[in-house]
């Protein structure tokens, strides 16, 4: 099994603390950074068993209250980008991830190309709009379980989870050639409800102002209200928990989110 579950420590949230329980005890756990630069833990079992309980507890300080608090190059300020080839080497896999559909769904891709004609081919002013174009016409879901959809179909039908929706902004990016990945991990939620779920949204590069966040099920450019656990090109790559059952079992997965927001003294 693979646990994608400690939050990321960078420039925009420091982990101050972190523990796990995990139940059944594993025969043996591996602490692994993964090509992405994400902290995950592997770990396996022998014996039989007929649950998995994993419970964690993060302490983290996020910093990031400016989310347009940079400068882009002067080269990446219009779209397409031109981008050199030592910044190209680098965001491929961001591009045109391997295992994905070498073409882009043409339904997205008639919605980014209208979006950026209406902002003048403007980078930043692109990413706002699709944010709130996607927040504006799609209905939110809760889906606890299963892949993201195909970004068309949930285009079309205009509904989707926090993943699906999280997915037709990425392929709207890649799209007009801007490199995209997918990001798990935790928002603050609505204070007046005691529901918390797992949270899904995209993180964009921006040339001179490395990868920032736009969460289109909420409309918002990624600030100090998100925990990001981990990011990858592809959403496989960042569920939380994942891994192989051998026999003839089914799995049902359960899970109990609690966020306390704690306001440190200035």
């Amino acid at each position: 099994h693979v646990v994608r579950l400690r939050s990321r420590a960078d420039g925009n949230q420091t982990l101050h603390s972190f523990s796990r329980e995990i139940s059944p005890e594993p025969a043996g756990i591996s602490q692994v950074l993964d090509l992405e630069g994400n902290a995950i833990t592997r770990m396996w079992f022998v014996e039989p068993t007929d649950h998995l309980t994993i419970k964690v507890a993060s302490e983290v300080e996020t910093h990031c209250t400016n989310p347009f608090n940079y400068i882009l190059e002067p080269w990446a300020t219009q779209l397409p980008i031109d981008y050199p080839s030592s910044v190209l080497s680098q965001i491929l896999p961001y591009l045109n991830p391997q295992g994905t559909p070498s073409h882009i769904d043409p339904i997205i891709y008639e919605l980014a190309q209208e979006i950026c004609h209406e902002v003048s081919g403007k980078t930043d002013i692109f990413l706002t709009q699709l944010n709130q174009r996607i927040y504006s016409n799609c209905q939110q879901e809760i889906r606890e379980t299963g892949a993201p959809f195909p970004p068309g179909i949930t285009w079309k039908q205009q509904a989707g989870s926090c993943r699906d929706l999280t997915v037709v902004f990425i392929e709207a990016c890649r799209a007009v050639g801007l490199a995209a990945r997918f990001v798990s991990g935790y928002q603050e939620g609505d204070p007046d409800s005691e529901d918390r779920h797992l949270h899904a949204w995209a993180e964009v590069y921006l040339p001179g102002a490395g990868w920032r966040g736009y969460d289109p099920i909420q409309g918002l450019v990624v600030a100090d209200r998100h925990i990001s656990l981990v990011a990858s090109a592809l959403p496989i790559n960042a569920a939380p928990v994942s891994g192989s059952i051998l026999g003839n079992a089914r799995s049902n997965m359960h899970y109990d989110l609690s966020i306390i927001h704690v306001k440190h003294p200035s």
